[in-house]
Parts: structure tokens; C-alpha cells; sequence
């Protein structure tokens, strides 16, 4: 759940208690009062008869006068009956005070309050019994009284709420603004922009956490650019460990292969006429011997990159893609489009390209059975900025499996394309797989 919504339905929460608290308070309020009118008119009608028994107006019974009414407060009722006299009831205004409440109301109202009791007073002016007054609140009066002043209240209150929840809404969205900048910022790191990613805030709680986030930036940019490096070292320590063993292999195993020609072809001039299997064995031994060299050279082909330093990365590439044409023995072809100029690329970029070029098409002829595999070196972007390289094949495969691959290859090709600050993405092709790197030239300048 969003944060901002959260925060709504807590404050929601909050308005609603507060609101039930003002409901309970307005009605206890207006019980009490209702009472006091209750009381006070009663004081108020036992003067005034009091003052009419005085004046000898009750006599003619003119108590019932605007005048007397206007001492009773609304929704209470004076029952009184004078002596000798039938009991009259005065009220004032019953059903002016409000509409009738809803049956539930009426309900929960008398229950937890229960009728107001009525205050009764004798009169004893000039006669030892002037009569009984009764005050009293009309029930219905006061029902109508209390659910008018709740259903006030609750209105007013629920404009206020939903102003509050609106004004609130806005003001806390607005606050929380800085929270998407911070995710935004933490989707850069992930996606491997580690420069500084997140400005000043106007809050402060808001500025620690971006503080903390470029510092993370910072030492993320220092360690991955110590880890490039480190690669890169480690890919130059490479290099040079495959062509010290190329050498090695080619002056050790030179003088053994020319010795072992020379012993097989001997044995086989001086084998005896009578014993031709002598013959047929140095025979062998030179055919199994061409097969170890055959084997070696490729294998020296594979360890060397002086070629790329002699000749450049597009005439290594070509013999690189020629050898594996004649090598092929499941009928693949092997094909090289060169678009732009790859006479200015670095050294050590292009002997990484050479080697990831290297890698895939070892992949693509190994884990699946392509009829034709495809490279395509182009320098691209707005100002030559970038080398864009595509290998396709149509072998088959699942671009999500090798995406999540930690296979050697695949990982070296990431190492690599890091050193030089490319990325590379795999995706499915029509029949197969494609794979595209991009190195920017400017990185790559700065790594050779």
C-alpha cells in the first residue's frame, strides 16, 4: 500500500474517533441542557403563577396567556391545574426544533440516556393548596432537539473532515514528492549510473536519506572503477600468460613434432621389405602427428593476439571468422560485416573485441546447431561515439536462460565489456539468438 494512502486512512481513522468523542459529548451536552431548561422554566412558571395568584388573574383562569408561554422554553411542557380546576398543558414549540430523528436514533438515545425526569412544585400562595406545576420535557421535542444538534455538528464535520482529508491528501503528496526522486535515484544505480543522482530537498529528513544515497553513489563509483580496473589488469595478465604460452608451446612442441617427423620418416625409408607393418606404423605415426599439429595451430591461433596488434582488428577478425568457416563440420557459415573504419580503435579495446567476437562464435558453434552466424561491427552514435557490435545466429535457443547464465563465456563477456564501460543485452532473434554490445570510444581511449 503507498505511503500516502496509508497516511489518509490513519488520518481517516483519527477524524472518525474524534468525530464519535464530538457525537457523544454534543449528546450528553444536549441532555444536560434539556434539564436545565427543564428546571429553569419551572422556576420561571412557579414565579409567574405565583405573581397571577398575587394579581388574582388564576381566579379566571388566564394563566394560558402568550406571556406564560413565552416563559417556557422549547420542547418542554407545564401541566398545571389550579384548585377546583381541570389540569391544563402548556408547551412550546414541540415540532420546531427539528425534524424527527431516525428510529435507531431514538433508540440508542434512550437507552444509554433514558426519559429526563419531570420537576414538579406546589403552589402555596394565599390558599394552603394553589396546585401542582409539572415541568417536563416532551420526549419527542427532545429527541428532535438532540438529533438536531448531532446531525449539525456530523455535517459540518464531515466538510471539515473531507476538507482536511483533501488539504491533508495535497500537502502530504507534495511532501512526499522527494520519495519518488529517491527511487529514481536508487533505479540509476541499479541500472549502473552511479554519479551523484539526487539534489537538495527542502526537508531535512529527506536530505539525510539523499545524502546517504550519493555517498552510497560515490563508493559505489569508486569501487566499480577499481574493479574495472583491476580487470582490466587481469585481461592484460592474460593476454600476456597466452602468448607466453603460445610461445612456449610452439618452440617446445616445434622441436618435438620436427624430431618425430624426421625418427617416423626414417623408420618408415629403412622398415625390411618383408615387414610392411613397420612402414604402416611410422605412416600412422605422421598422420596422428599432422592431427596434433593441426590441432595445436588452432590452439595457437586461439592463445595469439599479436596479429591483432600487426595487422588490426578487422584483418584478425576476418581470419579469426575464415578459420572457424574451414574448421566447421556441421555445415555452418560464418559470416563478417565490417560497416565503418576500425582503423582508430584502441589497442586494448580491440583485442577485447576480438575476444568476445571470439568467445560468442565459439558459444554459437558448441551449445547450438546454427546454419549461419552473423557479426556486424559498426561505429554508431550522434558523433561516431560508440562501436555496436551484433552476433546472430539462427541455432535455436532461450535468450532468458543465457540472459541469467553464469557460464565462463558469459561472464567473461561481461567483465570484458565492463572494463571498456559497454553493456551488452541478449534478446531472441528470428530463429535465434542475438547478442549486442556497445562500447563507448571515449572509455575504451581511456582504457588502452
Amino acid at each position: 500500500m503507498r505511503l500516502l494512502t496509508l497516511l489518509l486512512i490513519r488520518l481517516a481513522a483519527i477524524v472518525l474517533l474524534c468525530l464519535a468523542f464530538t457525537v457523544a459529548w454534543i449528546t450528553r451536552d444536549t441532555y444536560r441542557e434539556i434539564e436545565a431548561d427543564v428546571a429553569a422554566t419551572s422556576e420561571r412558571m412557579g414565579q409567574h403563577l405565583q405573581m397571577l395568584h398575587w394579581q388574582h388573574i388564576m381566579s379566571r383562569m388566564e394563566w394560558e396567556t402568550l406571556s406564560t408561554q413565552s416563559l417556557i422554553s422549547p420542547g418542554v411542557c407545564v401541566k398545571y391545574g389550579p384548585p377546583q380546576r381541570d389540569v391544563r398543558t402548556v408547551c412550546s414549540q414541540l415540532e420546531a426544533i427539528g425534524p424527527l430523528p431516525p428510529d435507531w436514533f431514538s433508540s440508542v438515545y434512550m437507552a444509554v440516556f433514558g426519559a429526563h425526569q419531570p420537576v414538579q412544585q406546589y403552589l402555596s400562595i394565599r390558599e394552603k393548596d394553589a396546585g401542582l406545576v409539572i415541568t417536563y420535557a416532551d420526549p419527542n421535542a427532545s429527541l428532535r432537539r438532540a438529533w438536531h444538534e448531532i446531525s449539525t455538528v456530523v455535517r459540518v464535520s464531515v466538510l471539515m473532515a473531507a476538507g482536511i482529508a483533501l488539504l491533508a491528501a495535497f500537502m502530504i503528496g507534495h511532501a512526499l514528492l522527494p520519495a519518488n526522486a529517491i527511487v529514481e535515484a536508487l533505479h540509476k544505480l541499479e541500472d549502473g549510473r552511479l554519479r551523484r543522482p539526487i539534489g537538495r530537498f527542502k526537508s531535512a529528513e529527506f536530505n539525510h536519506i539523499a545524502d546517504a544515497v550519493n555517498r552510497l553513489a560515490d563508493r559505489l563509483q569508486q569501487t566499480n572503477a577499481e574493479r574495472l580496473a583491476l580487470t582490466a589488469q587481469l585481461f592484460q595478465v592474460q593476454e600476456d600468460e597466452r602468448r607466453a604460452l603460445a610461445r612456449d608451446l610452439h618452440d617446445e612442441f616445434g622441436q618435438a613434432f620436427a624430431a618425430t617427423s624426421a625418427l617416423a620418416a626414417l623408420i618408415e625409408t629403412n622398415a625390411p621389405d618383408d615387414r610392411p607393418d613397420i612402414a604402416e606404423d611410422a605412416r600412422s605415426i605422421l598422420r596422428t602427428q599432422q592431427q596434433i599439429m593441426d590441432t595445436l595451430r588452432t590452439t595457437l591461433v586461439r592463445l595469439r593476439s599479436q596479429s591483432i596488434e600487426e595487422v588490426g582488428l578487422e584483418a584478425s577478425l576476418r581470419q579469426l571468422v575464415s578459420d572457424f568457416n574451414r574448421q566447421t563440420k556441421a555445415g555452418t557459415v560464418y559470416r563478417l560485416q565490417i560497416v565503418s573504419d576500425l582503423a582508430a580503435l584502441p589497442k586494448r579495446a580491440a583485442i577485447d573485441v576480438y575476444r568476445i567476437v571470439q568467445e560468442c562464435l565459439t558459444n554459437a558453434s558448441k551449445h547450438g546447431k546454427p546454419s549461419e552466424v552473423t557479426v556486424r561491427l559498426e561505429i554508431a552514435g550522434s558523433i561516431a561515439s560508440e562501436l555496436a557490435l551484433t552476433i546472430e545466429d539462427d541455432g535455436g535457443g532461450d535468450a532468458s536462460r543465457v540472459q541469467t547464465s553464469f557460464g565462463h563465456g558469459i561472464v567473461g563477456i561481461r567483465e570484458r565489456l565492463a572494463a571498456l564501460g559497454g553493456v551488452m543485452s541478449i534478446g531472441n532473434a528470428r530463429q535465434g539468438i542475438r547478442i549486442t554490445a556497445t562500447v563507448p570510444l571515449a572509455a575504451s581511449e581511456l582504457c588502452a
